[in-house]
């Protein structure tokens, strides 16, 4: 099942995209990345993917702006979300949520619960 699965990490820190992207090749899902807000918004144009893994703490642009561009973008709307993030205080899964992520995962990112997550919400198309 994971063989058509195509996902866009979103990350500044190269060690987590490194780190991830090695994790998930390893469960055969496919792996692009970006390393800031814009880049991410600028593959999301070029390239089809099903499931965004949005880091919600960059620089420049955070994962919480670019998620809002998405949702008010007429063909990124409808992208799956899930937002990564080292936030694991009281309220701060809601706030991912209501950002308008489909899901919500903290780091240290345990990679089998990461994998369930996307599975899960592909199979909600």
């Amino acid at each position: 099942m994971n063989e058509q699965i195509k996902v866009l990490l979103v990350d500044d820190d190269e060690r987590n995209i490194f780190a991830l992207s090695a994790y998930l090749k390893a469960k055969k899902i496919k792996v692009e990345t970006a390393s800031d807000g814009q880049e991410c918004l600028d593959k999301l144009q070029q390239i089809n993917v099903d499931v965004v893994l949005l880091d919600m703490m960059m620089p420049v642009m955070d994962g919480f702006e670019t998620l809002e561009i998405i949702r008010q973008d007429e063909h990124l709307k409808n992208s799956k979300v899930i937002a990564l993030t080292a936030l694991a205080m009281k309220g701060d899964m809601e706030r991912c949520i209501e950002a308008g992520a489909d899901d919500y995962c903290t780091k240290p990112i345990d990679i089998n619960v990461l994998v369930n997550k996307i599975n899960t919400l592909i199979n909600k198309k």
